[in-house]
């Protein structure tokens, strides 16, 4: 059995929700929400670079406004 090697923010404080990252098969990049960590999605480093850099600019703004 391969065990995850998850990590999370320093800035993260104790007890609080917080998303925890780690790297998968394949170089796949896997996050998970500390309150739910049964609940895994994956994505790949080029696909999470992208959606920071959105998210950074702005671009994701619109989705809050709902």
């Amino acid at each position: 059995m391969n065990l995850i090697a998850w990590r999370q923010s320093s800035h993260c404080s104790e007890g609080a929700s917080c998303v925890n990252i780690a790297v998968g098969d394949r170089d796949a990049i896997m996050l998970r929400e500390s309150e739910h960590p049964d609940v895994v999605l994956s994505t790949t480093r080029a696909h999470l670079r992208a959606f920071i850099r959105s998210a950074k600019a702005g671009q994701l703004d619109h989705f809050a406004e709902r």
